[in-house]
């Protein structure tokens, strides 16, 4: 009886422990992450493991010369899981991705894609 309770207590700690160090991470993307698209996106969406700070997270979308496509901040929805931004008018070409989030617990996590927009 002692081992079982020794055993669960141990499940727990393990349990709480993975639950204070969660991330934020990204879980998709529209456009997909190194997809192919027909036609300008009119916005880039990026969906994450759990909520985020929209006031300490950012998205830079830019193009094959290093120029910003994005128009505006960020927005969130669905209680901060989606951040949005808003895409000027893309011609054809590859486009950069690279995004800064803090979680709501303060965690902070990054990372970066492409995607190409066909003619």
């Amino acid at each position: 009886m002692t081992r079982i309770i020794a055993l669960a207590a141990a499940a727990a700690a393990c349990l709480i422990g993975q639950a204070a160090f969660a991330h934020a991470f990204l879980d998709r993307a529209s456009p997909p992450v190194g997809s192919e698209v027909s036609g300008s996106p009119p916005a880039l969406s990026l969906t994450y493991t759990e909520a985020v700070e929209p006031f300490f997270s950012t998205i830079k979308v830019t193009d094959a010369n290093g120029g910003r496509v994005d128009d505006g901040k960020p927005a969130p929805q669905d209680d901060g899981r989606i951040l949005s931004v808003k895409l000027k008018p893309l011609p054809p070409g590859e486009y950069h991705v690279e995004w800064h989030v803090t979680s709501v617990d303060t965690h902070k996590t990054e990372g970066h894609f492409t995607f190409t927009v066909k003619p």
